[in-house]
């Protein structure tokens, strides 16, 4: 005898057995049987009850099936599935209510009071989401990488690697001896003319500038972080290189006797590495004012491209090939102090719940097979002088043409569409309050001459046409 609701083992049929395989085992009836070929004994309206029309020989079977005590003349399993029956009634009614009424976000705490006191506690698995911070009392708004970048003005600071100087076609007005050499082939420009910002561009990036001049120019009308406002939604800075003396440190490499290989590029690197301490802090600093001044602006932070090959087939005028990967490495190792910095303010901007965001774009590898020694280079080679002068290295060497200035400002494209490896966030009231006529007012900064006259209606462009007055001669720096 089996225990009660356990199905005794049925033996498996054997040749010439009479008995079929699923006849219900003695002492069960036919109610298993019967639910394995249909239910078509318990829809019987005989009183025979689970127990079968005929054969039951397990208890409470017979003709008339007993009833459960309660006069309704039922068998125990009927009435199971007729309670069965009706709590799925209730359930599937249940759900109807729920789907009904999520429509209208005022009864969601109801709803769920109601389907946990009916269920007896059992709540959704899944609870309403509730109103979050973000819904009601987050002052900041969650944006894709692109809108975050394009609903006020960009600015573009930085030094001739992002004025444009080596590129051609320059502003007239900055194309003169210590001038900024503005480009109409810079990246900020391609960038400009591909992107729908809300505002404009406003051009500051010029040649020979320094990070530490950054700082010492502000709150004067040479100033390029000045001309940061809080209606600027995309900064790019390309900056530091002539804090390093990277021009100076070629020249040195270069021009040189005898043409051996003597280890002259390789006896700078203390003079290096100090630099590189002093520009680490200076860099935090600009930073730091470019984010007070712009809260809410993506601040793209750009590095260098590699200047010689990877594998050097050669010398390089009186480049060696050693000569040439110490100053990729050199390179590399300055766009890691960049990378370093822009990350580690990010992180705090970011831990703050801040908004806006600081971003390393790598430019390393921009002009991989254009290096400077290549047939098509998207780099001006050395400037030579005068026949018996020798090598000089003057403005525009080493420095990307028009085609160079394209493939960085494709690596700053990629950066703005795709962003950064986290969420971005912009203040809510900066973009309730942000409109057309504030972003043209503020375009070029409150030290800007022309802030206060009117600007011609079909001016895109703003920038400033001073160049700074850096400590020495710039006319030979990036």
């Amino acid at each position: 005898m089996s225990a009660r609701g356990e199905e005794p083992e049925v033996p498996e049929p054997v040749p010439g057995d009479s008995s079929p395989a699923d006849d219900p085992a003695p002492g069960t009836g036919q109610a298993e049987a019967g639910g394995a070929r249909g239910e078509t004994d318990t829809a019987g309206s005989d009183g025979s009850g689970d127990g079968g029309a005929s054969g039951g020989d397990g208890p409470g079977d017979g003709p008339e099936g007993p009833d459960d005590g309660d006069g309704s003349g039922e068998g125990p399993r009927r009435k199971r599935w007729r309670r069965s029956r009706i709590a799925l009634t209730v359930s599937l009614l249940l759900v109807v209510a729920l789907l009904a009424v999520l429509a209208l976000p005022s009864t969601r705490g109801g709803l769920v009071s109601l389907w946990c006191d009916v269920t007896g506690g059992v709540c959704p698995a899944q609870e309403f989401p509730p109103v979050t911070e973000d819904e009601e009392g987050d002052p900041r708004v969650r944006m894709e990488p692109e809108e975050a970048a394009l609903w006020g003005n960009y600015v573009a600071l930085g030094d001739s690697y992002s004025s444009g100087d080596g590129a051609g076609d320059y502003d007239p007005a900055t194309a003169e001896p210590g001038g900024c050499w503005r480009s109409e082939h810079a990246y900020p420009r391609v960038l400009a003319e591909e992107f729908d910002f809300a505002g404009a561009l406003a051009f500051y990036a010029c040649s020979s500038h320094k990070a530490s001049e950054m700082v010492d120019q502000l709150g004067t009308s040479e100033s390029q972080i000045d001309r940061v406002t809080p209606g600027t939604s995309l900064v790019t800075l390309g900056i530091g290189g002539n804090d390093l003396g990277f021009i100076p440190v070629l020249r040195t490499c270069m021009v040189r006797m005898p043409l051996l290989e003597n280890g002259v590029c390789v006896e700078q690197e203390k003079e290096i590495e100090k630099r590189m301490e002093a520009l680490e802090k200076t860099l935090t600093e600009v930073l730091g004012e470019i984010r007070d001044r712009a809260p809410d602006a993506r601040v793209l932070v750009l590095g260098y491209p590699r200047l010689f090959p990877e594998d050097p087939s050669g010398m390089y005028y009186t480049l060696t090939k050693s000569d040439q990967l110490w100053l990729n490495g050199l390179t590399q190792r300055f766009n890691e102090l960049l990378r370093d910095v822009a990350y580690r303010v990010d992180g705090d901007v970011y831990g703050s719940r801040g908004t806006g965001s600081v971003e390393y774009v790598s430019t390393f590898t921009a002009l991989t097979g254009h290096e400077v020694s290549a047939e098509d280079a998207w780099l001006n080679g050395i400037v030579l002088g005068p026949l018996g002068e020798g090598l000089s290295v003057e403005r525009a060497s080493f420095h990307p043409t028009a085609q160079g200035q394209m493939s960085i400002a494709e690596r700053v494209r990629l950066q703005i569409e795709e962003g950064p490896e986290r969420v971005l966030y912009v203040s809510r009231k900066t973009l309730d309050n942000v409109d057309p006529t504030q972003l043209k007012a503020e375009l070029g900064g409150p030290l800007d001459p022309a802030l206060n006259s009117e600007p011609p209606e079909d001016t895109a462009v703003t920038e400033g046409t001073g160049a700074p007055s850096p400590a020495d001669s710039g006319a030979d720096t990036p």
